[in-house]
């Protein structure tokens, strides 16, 4: 290390133990103005370490300016706490107060008329009203919640162009430049002559918390999206503005995130989220535990009658809200100097779904296939959206097999991939890859699951339960398939005892011979807590929830803008679209199956609150998997043994062998019996199998992985 570099390291470390000084970013004129006079306050009552002020004009200049050692301490709202924390590390260490009930921190809420029908999931079509653009009770956290909730997908990032398509017509003052849509001012009423219409100040009547509530109340809007207590403030007598005077508060009530209402007093429950109070932060090399004591230090002498300076006020500036919000009443340390706990779960999502940008968005998307047949379809599939102007553009990488395309996108080479459970499950924890949408088999909700149980006939002579299985007959959908074979094995070796299953209840009704005159009530499920229920009781009496596929990604990609490309993409491609030629969920056309997308998907779906793999895929199928992976069970064919071993019988005349492929062999006896010499033809000896059945051959053995195991014919 050069000498010169040794100095300045050297400073760096003392000026982080020592905190000789804390130099204050200001983000304006007014703001510089106040700083100066603390330091001056400070000074003059021997407040030590000395606070010194430095321009940064604006919160993202302030916080590069604090990454870069220029300054050490500015106070930010929740939106770029966020930013300043994921970007450069910055912690939050002293927090806000405000005298509102709720200590750090207040509360997004959506206000709707008493009676009005309308709930969180039916927003969409509505007119909305809103504070103002990139406020934060009335529009960062409501469109980051929706968008994070999946209910308003944004192709492009294009944010204010998605919340004009999901709102019929709004109010969002100062959303009145060229580069929004003309909705989201529709609403708009002006000033008392109707000028100044839609401007983000007080000219306009419909702006910030009291405005967007005066929109919902006289009938211009549907919804308001404001803080916890703007309903009370300006209902029952508590205002003083004439258009509030006869108001109620009883004829309103909340929205809540489940889909409720609630009354509105019940904020505290029936929010989008708590929105966390302004905090001082500052690298995280600095003693926050210092700059607490230096602050705290001034609260004390400086926020109270009798002081020509007051640190929680900026009347004297001409401004509002420098340096500290003046509705501050306390500073108090932050002791976990963590922003993610700060800004808490809720306002948390909702800032990650809002940091999409378009911006920052690449031209294209990666997109692995792993056949000649979805090659073709993956290519017809980018062309078809860029005929329609979709973003990002598909373009589409060959790979050998789904773990590459898992290797390649962990080392960023490309992008996506769609992959089934068990592969899900893979990439998510040997790889680090997340779920960024799904596909859904209904068209009603986003029931992007089915359900593994355990099938038997209706015997009540014989109703033996689900821990009785030992010496049954058993009939598999395949081996190594999800349903029939690896949830209940893996299920059952993960809790100590080994059982086979079928799972699957086909979709609508089985017209071939032997299934015509079969009632489904002959037939019962058999729970995994013992007892048995009806086969339409699945959704409670089942092995495993079976996810669906999921498209996965490298974590560092915006999965709200890949999920806005798809639903759009839907729109046009989808099962309900008209004459568009390609065809996202039909394989057909290009001589295969299930070729990127399942053919039996209906549609692509959020991931909501399951963002990571375990999330995605459930904790009951997690445990089938974790299962057939323990050392009993390194191999399908040491699975076997445990079968044979216990006495079960297998019903060969269902395919349990037949779709297994590349290491099944008979032994050579059996071989010589039925004219058969060479092992090595595998593909003539597997569908053989069933013909050897049929044959009449009662006692044959089977060479698996290199295991022997017999079996009933």
């Amino acid at each position: 290390m050069k000498s010169s570099e040794n100095v300045f390291y050297l400073l760096l470390v003392h000026a982080a133990l020592s905190l000789e000084r804390v130099r204050w970013c200001t983000v304006s004129n007014q703001e510089l103005s106040k700083c100066k006079d603390m330091s001056n306050a400070f000074a003059a009552a021997g407040i030590l370490p000395p606070l010194e002020c430095t321009e940064g004009e604006s919160a993202a200049n302030c916080t590069q300016m604090i990454k870069d050692y220029l300054a050490d301490a500015v106070t930010l709202d929740g939106r770029w706490i966020y930013q300043a924390g994921k970007e450069y590390g910055l912690k939050p260490v002293v927090g806000e107060v405000y005298d509102q009930g709720v200590g750090t921190s207040y509360y997004a809420v959506t206000v709707v008329r008493k009676g009005s029908n309308i709930t969180i999931d039916s927003l969409k079509g509505v007119r909305s009203c809103h504070t103002g653009i990139n406020r934060t009770a009335g529009w960062n956290v409501p469109v980051g919640y929706l968008m994070d909730s999946g209910r308003l997908p944004a192709m492009g990032c294009d944010l204010p162009k998605a919340v004009s398509d999901y709102f019929s017509a709004s109010c969002v003052p100062g959303a009145n430049s060229a580069n929004y849509p003309t909705s989201l001012c529709q609403l708009c009423k002006g000033d008392s002559t109707g000028q100044n219409k839609c401007q983000g100040n007080s000219q306009e009547q419909y702006y910030s918390y009291s405005g967007a509530f005066r929109c919902l109340a006289e009938g211009a809007g549907e919804v308001a999206f404001v803080k916890h207590s703007t309903v009370p403030e300006n209902t029952d007598g508590r205002t003083l503005s004439t258009w509030a005077r006869q108001l109620r508060s009883k004829d309103f009530q909340l929205l809540c995130r489940n889909g409720s209402t609630a009354d509105v007093t019940e904020w505290r429950t029936c929010h989008l989220a708590r929105v966390p109070a302004r905090a001082v932060v500052v690298r995280p090399d600095t003693d926050g535990t210092a700059v607490f004591q230096l602050l705290n230090q001034g609260q004390q002498r400086f926020n109270g009658v009798g002081n020509q300076f007051q640190m929680f006020d900026s009347t004297a500036y001409g401004a509002q809200n420098l340096m500290f919000r003046d509705s501050t009443t306390e500073l108090v340390a932050i002791t976990s100097q963590n922003y993610q706990a700060w800004l808490g779960d809720e306002y948390l999502h909702a800032m990650q779904a809002l940091s999409c940008d378009p911006n920052t968005l690449p031209e294209s998307l990666n997109w692995c296939v792993v056949s000649t047949e979805e090659i073709w379809k993956c290519g017809e599939m980018g062309t078809s959206f860029r005929d329609k102007n979709l973003k990002p553009e598909i373009q589409c990488i060959s790979a050998k097999t789904k773990e590459e395309c898992m290797e390649m996108i962990q080392k960023k080479e490309i992008d996506v991939v769609a992959l089934g459970g068990a592969d899900i499950y893979k990439a998510g924890k040997t790889y680090g890859l997340v779920p960024a949408a799904g596909e859904s088999f209904s068209a009603e909700d986003n029931n992007n699951a089915y359900y593994a149980v355990a099938l038997v006939k209706r015997n009540p002579s014989n109703a033996f339960t689900i821990s009785d299985l030992k010496g049954k007959k058993s009939c598999h959908t395949g081996l190594g398939r999800t349903a029939g074979w690896n949830i209940p094995i893996g299920m059952l070796i993960k809790k100590g005892f080994i059982n086979p299953r079928d799972c699957n209840i086909p979709q609508g009704k089985n017209t071939e011979s032997w299934a015509r005159d079969l009632k489904s009530s002959d037939f019962q499920l058999l729970c995994p807590n013992g007892a048995r229920a009806e086969v339409t009781q699945f959704a409670q009496c089942h092995l495993a929830r079976v996810p669906a596929p999921a498209i996965m990604v490298h974590p560092d990609i915006n999965i709200f803008a890949l999920y806005g490309l798809l639903d759009k993409a839907q729109d046009y491609f989808g099962n309900n679209s008209n004459g568009n030629g390609f065809k996202m969920f039909d394989s057909s056309a290009f001589q295969g199956k299930d070729l990127i997308f399942k053919d039996a998907t209906v549609k692509i779906v959020p991931v909501e609150e399951r963002r990571t793999y375990t999330e995605w895929l459930g904790r009951a199928y997690v445990e089938s998997l974790e299962g057939m992976q323990t050392p009993q069970c390194s191999g399908a064919g040491k699975v076997l043994t445990a079968f044979a071993h216990q006495g079960v019988g297998w019903d060969w005349k269902l395919p349990l062998f037949v779709w297994t492929g590349r290491n099944l062999r008979y032994k050579p006896s059996v071989l010589r019996q039925h004219g058969l010499q060479d092992q090595s033809k595998t593909e003539v000896l597997l569908p053989s199998l069933l013909m050897l059945n049929y044959a009449g051959l009662r006692d044959s053995q089977v060479l698996l992985d290199g295991y022997w195991f017999s079996g009933l014919l």
